[in-house]
């Protein structure tokens, strides 16, 4: 099993960082292994939105890490399956007030099964450096103008 978490308070309105952070086409922003992403036409904004996206893989070589939307709590929760790629981890972002600034959970959470368990160490690396990426949304959002 491979599991990283890490939690932010972001100086930003609960509303403005779950709007922010629903928005995949948003990622490259702040998370800098997304090479490319898009929303799939014809699919809802929310549940059961489905983003194409290109991630930096070992190399630097293109790698794919589509993902779904499975469970959305506004303002509250994120909840996403990863349905492409070597490795389909199930993440989760919760966001909770904190006065007038938020505090973000990014949790990512995946099951290795057959060879891919011998990926387990790298795999896990790889998503505690994903959940890291809370500290440039936070810079990046606190960067921008209320």
């Amino acid at each position: 099993m491979s599991h990283a978490e890490q939690s932010i308070t972001i100086n930003r309105p609960v509303e403005t960082v779950f709007d922010f952070v629903l928005d995949g086409t948003k990622t490259p922003l702040w998370r800098p292994a997304v090479l490319d992403i898009s929303r799939v036409p014809g699919k809802p904004e929310g549940v059961g939105a489905v983003y194409k996206q290109g991630l930096k893989g070992p190399g630097g070589r293109r790698i794919e890490g589509d993902y779904e939307i499975v469970e959305c709590q506004p303002n509250a929760l994120i909840t996403f399956h990863v349905i492409s790629g070597p490795a389909r981890p199930t993440g989760k972002y919760r966001f909770e007030r904190v006065g007038n600034s938020t505090r973000l959970t990014f949790t990512l959470h995946y099951e290795p099964k057959g060879l891919t368990r011998l990926m387990g160490p790298m795999i896990t690396q790889t998503m505690r450096s994903e959940v890291a990426t809370l500290a440039n949304l936070k810079a990046y959002l606190e960067s921008q103008q209320a």
